[in-house]
């Protein structure tokens, strides 16, 4: 099995789809890695040797931020937009969508499961 940037990556997944489970990296980074990296992308990633997983991990560091460093910096931008007061910033600390989506109908990803009818108190 093989670890890059401290990720396990299933060894009977093509290497195309197994360095997606690497943080900050998609299916169009992935293959670009890999061409790069003289590796076939339908390669199995327990067919892989050590040399050719070498290759794909030198050409991630040197990239750019992933998985630790790159949730750090997301969670950093977030908490900037919350600190300076911005209504992007808002809208992450009350936990509603940030980019105008509707909320009136759906948003339910961000607002979480509905909240209960409250049956009223009958007055006698």
């Amino acid at each position: 099995m093989a670890r890059i940037a401290g990720v396990d990556l299933p060894a009977k997944k093509r290497a195309e789809i197994g360095l997606t489970y690497i943080y900050g990296i998609g299916r169009t980074r992935a293959l670009s890695l890999l061409h790069r990296a003289g590796v076939e992308a339908g390669k199995k990633i327990a067919d892989l040797g050590e040399e050719e997983v070498n290759r794909i991990r030198t050409l991630i560091e040197n990239e750019g931020a992933v998985e630790g460093d790159l949730r750090k910096e997301t969670s950093m931008n977030i908490k900037r937009l919350i600190e300076m007061g911005a209504y992007r910033g808002l809208r992450h600390r009350r936990g509603l969508p940030v980019r105008g989506q509707r909320t009136r109908t759906n948003a339910r990803t961000r607002k979480g499961p509905r909240k209960g009818a409250i049956a009223k108190k009958k007055t006698v």
